[in-house]
C-alpha cells in the first residue's frame, strides 16, 4: 500500500532527523486471530437463513443460535489477542477472563441450538454441540491459565511489574485510538513506532525488575503525558488542520521517542540522581506542550 511522502521536503512539513532507530519493531508478529477465527463468523449464516422461512418457534431458535455463535466468535478473537500479548511478554498475569474457552462453549452451545432448530433430537443436540466444543478448543486451544513470570521473582513482584507494563499498554492504546481521528496515516505509523519504542522499555523492565518504582514513576509520567498532548492535539487539528500544530507534535513525538530510548538502560542503572532531573525535565516539557 502506498504511503504518503514524509519528511523534511514534504508538504507536511515532517521533521528534518532520521527516526530513531528501533528494535522493537523488529519483534512484530502477524497474527493468529486471522483467517481461521474470521470464519467463525459465518458459521451462523445457514440457521439464519433457515431462520427466516420456518414458523416463529424456529425463527426465534435460529435468532438465539445466531447470537450464541456470533458471541462466541467474537470472545474466541478476543482471547486468540490477549494470548499473543501474553505470549509477547515475559512477565504477564493470566487473562481475568478465558474467552476462547467461553467461546467454544458458545459454538457448542449455537450448534446444539441449530441441531434443535432443524428438529433433530436432544441426544444428537447435546452430541454436536459436545462435539463443535472440542473441536473449537482443539483448533484455537485453551487460554493461558497461570500468570507467567521469570526465575527468581515472588509473586507480587511479578504481579507489580504485570501492572505497570497493563497500565502502560492502555496509554499506548488511548493514543493510537485518538490518533486515528486525526485522519493522518503518517501520524499513525509515527505513534506506532513510538509504540514500539515504549514496548522495548516495558520488556527491559520485564527482564530486569530490579528497580520498578523508578520505572514506573517514568512510564507513568512519560506516557500519560505522550497521551494527554496526543489527545489535546487531535482535539485542535481537526478543527484548523494547520500545519505548524502538527510539526510541533510530532517534533514532541520525536523528541519523547528519542528520550525514551536513550533511558531503556539509565533507568534500571542503581543511579537515581540523573534520572529524577530527567523525569523533571520531562515533566515540564509535556506541560509546557499541554498549554
Amino acid at each position: 500500500m502506498a504511503q504518503r511522502f514524509g519528511g523534511k521536503f514534504s508538504p507536511t512539513g515532517g521533521p528534518s532527523g532520521p527516526t530513531p532507530d528501533n528494535k522493537g519493531f523488529q519483534t512484530k508478529r502477524p497474527t493468529k486471530a486471522g483467517f481461521r477465527s474470521n470464519l467463525l463468523f459465518f458459521l451462523p449464516v445457514p440457521f439464519l437463513w433457515k431462520a427466516f422461512f420456518e414458523d416463529p418457534i424456529t425463527l426465534i431458535m435460529g435468532l438465539v443460535t445466531t447470537a450464541l455463535m456470533l458471541l462466541g466468535a467474537w470472545l474466541t478473537r478476543e482471547g486468540l489477542f490477549a494470548q499473543e500479548a501474553y505470549e509477547a511478554r515475559s512477565i504477564a498475569r493470566r487473562p481475568a477472563l478465558p474467552r476462547k474457552i467461553i467461546g467454544a462453549v458458545l459454538i457448542g452451545l449455537g450448534l446444539g441450538c441449530g441441531a434443535l432448530m432443524s428438529g433433530q433430537s436432544s441426544l444428537i443436540a447435546i452430541a454436536l454441540a459436545t462435539l463443535g466444543a472440542f473441536l473449537h478448543l482443539g483448533t484455537f486451544g485453551f487460554d493461558p491459565l497461570a500468570n507467567k513470570g521469570v526465575e527468581g521473582l515472588d509473586d507480587f513482584q511479578t504481579d507489580r511489574v504485570a501492572k505497570a507494563v497493563d497500565t502502560g499498554e492502555a496509554h499506548l492504546k488511548a493514543m493510537k485510538d485518538a490518533i486515528l481521528r486525526a485522519r493522518d496515516r503518517q501520524l499513525e505509523g509515527r505513534v506506532d513506532h513510538f509504540a514500539d519504542t515504549a514496548r522495548a522499555l516495558f520488556r527491559t523492565v520485564e527482564n530486569d525488575p530490579r528497580d520498578l518504582t523508578a520505572a514506573r514513576k517514568y512510564l507513568g509520567i512519560y506516557l500519560q503525558g505522550a497521551r494527554e498532548a496526543t489527545i489535546k492535539f487531535v482535539d485542535l487539528y481537526a478543527q484548523n488542520r494547520d500545519a505548524k500544530m502538527r510539526a510541533d507534535y510530532d517534533a514532541l513525538l520525536t523528541d519523547l521517542e528519542t528520550n525514551f530510548a536513550s533511558r531503556t538502560t539509565a533507568l534500571l542503572s542503581d543511579n537515581h540522581t540523573d534520572l529524577n532531573v530527567e523525569i523533571e525535565v520531562l515533566r515540564e516539557r509535556l506541560a509546557f506542550e499541554n498549554r
